[in-house]
Formats: structure tokens, sequence, C-alpha cells
């Protein structure tokens, strides 16, 4: 895949999203895409994430960002582009 096939993005998601499975959930949906990158508690209360990957697997990771898992109410998704961080695989991280 070259570099003009992939996309990466972060995202913080607002609302219901901690307490919630939100970081597994992400974690497990990432995976089934093929995404790489990562997804973490915020201090705030919000859950940020990178993801990066073809861009059309992107894109539908942030389309079911806006749904989350069941008990989460996401009231709002905020993402910009960010530079791909080359890494493999998904992974949840710590609070920060």
């Amino acid at each position: 895949m070259s570099a003009v096939d992939r996309k990466a993005v972060r995202v913080r998601i607002q609302g219901k999203v901690q307490g919630v499975w939100y970081r597994g959930w992400t974690v497990d949906q990432a995976g089934r895409l093929g995404l790489t990158g990562w997804v973490r508690n915020r201090g705030d209360g919000t859950v940020e994430a990178l993801f990066a990957g073809p861009a059309d697997a992107v894109d539908r990771m942030l389309e079911a960002c806006r749904r989350g898992p069941p008990s989460a109410i996401v009231r709002d998704l905020v993402f910009e582009p960010e530079q791909d961080p080359g890494m493999a695989g998904f992974e949840q991280r710590p609070t920060v």
C-alpha cells in the first residue's frame, strides 16, 4: 500500500466514554479493520485515539466511534490529520 492510500487521524471522543469499555471496544474494532495506532483515556474525561491505515478503514473507524460500545453516549468527535506513526498493531495506552 502506498503512502497515498494511507490515512492517519488523531481523534478525541467526548461524552460518557470512560468506564463503559470504550478503549477495549476500540482495540477490537481497530484490529478488525487492520488499523495501527493507540487509544487512551484522558484526565478530562475524554478518550483519545490515533488511527492509521487504509483511508476507507480509517473512515469506517471514525464512523464507528460516533456510536461506540453499547453503554457509551458519544456527544462529539473532534479529529485532525496526523502523521502516520509507522507502528505495528493497535494498543491501549495508560491514561494521560
